[in-house]
């Protein structure tokens, strides 16, 4: 039973995230051989002011 996590900014559709997941869950199944009904996949979806990188949050703004 594969649990497959992603986490990312927010603001993906609908239609992405079941794109997203129909593909990864078709990989899971071809390379895993995990049956497709028990394949999860689990978005979790962040501010994008949660994130930094380089030392600099993600959304671009900033205290002026």
């Amino acid at each position: 039973m594969p649990i497959i996590s992603v986490e990312l900014f927010e603001g993906r559709s609908r239609q992405q995230r079941e794109e997203f997941a129909k593909a990864v869950t078709q990989a899971a199944v071809a390379i895993l051989k995990a049956p497709v009904d028990h394949t999860w996949v689990i978005f979790k979806e962040h501010p994008k002011s949660y994130w930094a990188l380089g030392g600099k949050l993600c959304d671009g703004g900033g205290a002026g």
